[in-house]
């Protein structure tokens, strides 16, 4: 079939359908299989086993069936505890030089910071049955959202790359006949098995699959501490101290905040009188717990790859297979073939946090545009687990320069968008009630996004003179630590200049179009 008869299909039953939605804008589940395109041939199909047909459409209140919190808080629990939240530790030592007192405490603060926006992002799900990039209609406008939908997919694909990456590393320390890409391959597909289901079966996986991870993570604090390896690196002093942690905070904040684009995905099934701080509560939670305690281990554990006796394992390990062989030094060493076991158990955790990624980046195609909401979640799904391991493949041989640029880029977009969605919504809506929710489809009763967009640019501008990479060091943070590299204050900047700049022009936007 063309995509110029889809397409016509599609309108078709798309107009037809559209009867079904009620007064706020919800569509009921059964309109999506409604019609002869090969869309509603698709969603009958889909329905028949069980997977989840609804998109970004607007969940009526009558079909919230999800009131767990606990399944509010597992989702967060299992996606982060995980080796890749561990691996973000591992950088502290490896790429800033800093010491396991000053480490930990860049480690604390910035992730108290960086959950805060993913947590109060959650609340909304409830209250407005909408997911999250749909939610930033009302922030950015009809086309404004659709700048944003661009980075969120970047994102989304970037970490279930990133991810696989580290995954494959522990496979490969455990069998060094496999090699990376069949790793990632294997990582990718048990993932899609998961997120094609949709809602549901994603958060029953969530709900379960952090338990064997966090007893592997307390054998890995057993054994390292057993071992007696630890080696307490001084703190450092003076301008460069400043710089390594400014820069070791922005890739935490990167990481812990990198889940805001995707918030209220996955609360937009519980009823809408559900409490929002206990809601908020559940997120906290969630986060909090696991990146602490997987980045206070990976801190600690790396501090051996410093011992200078001439047969380092970790440092051998490290060099070797990077994040799974510095595991394999502390489990299979003492452990053996238990130990092997342990580390294929941490390599299939990726599968949790890769799940909300596959998931949302299927939700955030459907942003783009009409034709794109009318192909089913689940195609997107598909489509987006072969980009990513076209992505992972390659960049398994890079994996730190990878995950260190990767970790600051979800930090500074992500800032800028926070910092226009709070200014909206704390100077100029203020309330939950100045947000009617019909209005999520209807681009002429959205904000034009001139002001958003606008601030979004602004916020590149403070990026760009607050951020320190290796093939660039902007003017403002050559100032916050020692040349040449001085210390990354992108996401402060960024975040600072999206908000001053959207809260000034969004007042004349309003003036001139009056929403």
């Amino acid at each position: 079939m063309s995509f110029e008869k889809y397409g016509q299909d599609v309108e078709k039953d798309a107009a037809r359908a559209g009867s079904f939605a009620d007064e706020t804008g919800a569509v009921p589940g059964e309109s999506f299989e409604y019609g002869n395109s090969t869309y509603a041939k698709l969603q009958r199909l889909a329905g028949k086993f069980k997977v989840e047909q609804r998109g970004i459409e607007r969940v009526p209140e009558n079909e919230r069936y999800d009131t767990s919190l606990l399944n509010v808080g597992t989702m967060w629990l299992s996606a982060n505890m995980v080796v890749s939240s561990f691996a973000i530790g591992l950088l502290a030592q490896k790429l800033f030089l800093l010491g396991f007192v000053d480490a930990i405490l860049v480690c604390l603060f910035f992730n108290l910071i960086g959950v805060v926006p993913v947590c109060y992002f959650s609340t909304f799900g409830p209250r407005f049955g909408l997911r999250q990039m749909v939610l930033s209609r009302y922030w950015f406008g009809w086309h404004g959202v659709k700048l944003i939908a661009v980075f969120n997919i970047l994102a989304c694909i970037g970490w279930s790359s990133v991810n696989c990456i580290v995954g494959a590393e522990l496979i490969h320390a455990v069998n060094h006949d496999v090699p990376g890409y069949a790793g990632i391959i294997i990582i990718a597909i048990c993932t899609l098995f998961v997120t094609f289901f949709g809602y549901k079966v994603v958060h029953a996986y969530e709900f379960w699959s952090w338990i064997p991870t966090f007893i592997v993570f307390l054998i890995i604090l057993g054994e390292f501490a057993h071992s007696g390896d630890f080696v307490k690196l001084p703190m450092g002093v003076g301008t460069s101290e400043l710089g390594s942690v400014l820069s070791f905070g922005s890739v935490i904040y990167g990481f812990a905040t990198g889940w805001t684009s995707y918030g209220a995905d996955y609360t937009v099934y519980q009823p809408v009188n559900q409490s929002r701080w206990k809601v908020f509560l559940a997120v906290w939670l969630g986060l909090i717990i696991p990146l602490l305690f997987t980045e206070f281990l990976g801190i600690a554990i790396m501090t051996a790859t410093t011992i200078n006796d001439g047969n380092n394992r970790y440092s051998d390990g490290y060099k070797d297979s990077g994040t799974g062989g510095l595991l394999a030094a502390v489990l299979v060493h003492p452990l053996g073939g238990f130990g092997k076991f342990c580390l294929i158990i941490l390599a299939l955790s990726i599968i949790a946090n890769n799940c909300p990624n596959i998931y949302s980046v299927s939700l955030t195609m459907q942003v783009l545009g009409r034709w794109t909401q009318r192909v089913p979640r689940f195609v997107w799904t598909a489509i987006g687990t072969g980009v990513y391991i076209a992505i992972a493949i390659p960049g398994y041989d890079h994996f730190e320069a990878v995950l260190e640029n990767f970790m600051n880029f979800i930090g500074y977009w992500l800032a800028i968008y926070e910092g226009i969605c709070f200014s909206e919504h704390f100077l100029y809506r203020r309330s939950m009630n100045a947000y009617d929710p019909a209005h999520y489809d209807q681009p002429r009763k959205l904000p034009p996004g001139i002001a958003a967009v606008f601030a979004f640019c602004c916020g590149i501008a403070g990026m760009i003179v607050g951020m320190s990479q290796v093939w660039y060091v902007g003017p403002i943070a050559l100032h916050a630590g020692m040349a040449p590299f001085g210390g990354d204050v992108g996401f402060e900047l960024g975040f600072a200049f999206a908000f001053t700049s959207y809260a000034i022009t969004r007042h004349f936007e309003l003036k001139y179009f009056g929403r």
